[in-house]
């Protein structure tokens, strides 16, 4: 009888010998793959911000539109049902065929893509979708050198982030 109970403690212990460390290998890869995914998600989802910068006012050029259309399409990929719900809703409102844009929808709905990011990629903190609000800066560059007049108003600014009221020159 004592053989038969050293036996079975014998093989429990190996079966557990082997067992142990093989499930530690799976969940080690297992977590290592995740943070693959979400490091490509990120890379995807920055992709898509960076490209937001070449659609927003003066700054919106040909090729900024393109970045962005390819940035859109390529989430597709990888995106949450949310990204893509709220990237469609934004490319609606910012489209060139909406007949009634309105800022403030704009702002609300960059915010909701933004917010629905955050919660994608698990951003530690992300306040609720109603207290979130995001916003896209313009860098103001002026293609055109500016007047004499232009100059010294731009000197005269405090605050760098304080928006610039220039006309071009005619």
């Amino acid at each position: 009888m004592t053989t038969d109970v050293t036996i079975r403690v014998a093989i429990i212990s190996g079966a557990f010998a082997v067992i142990v460390p093989a499930l530690s290998f799976y969940l080690a890869k297992w977590k290592e793959r995740q943070a693959d995914w979400q490091r490509y998600k990120f890379e995807l989802y920055k992709e898509l911000m960076q490209s937001l910068s070449g659609i927003v006012g003066t700054d919106s050029t040909p090729e900024g539109r393109r970045h962005f259309a390819l940035a859109c399409n390529t989430l597709h990929l990888i995106a949450s049902t949310g990204v893509l719900d709220a990237l469609h809703r934004y490319q609606n409102e910012t489209a060139t065929s909406n007949p009634k844009p309105s800022a403030d929808r704009h702002d609300q709905l960059l915010s909701r893509l933004v917010w629905e990011i955050r919660k994608d990629l698990r951003i530690p903190k992300n306040p609720a979708v109603a207290d979130f609000n995001a916003r896209l800066w313009c860098s103001r560059t002026d293609p055109e050198p500016l007047t004499s007049s232009q100059k010294d108003a731009n000197d005269q600014l405090s605050d760098p982030a304080a928006p610039i009221a220039m006309t071009r020159r005619k």
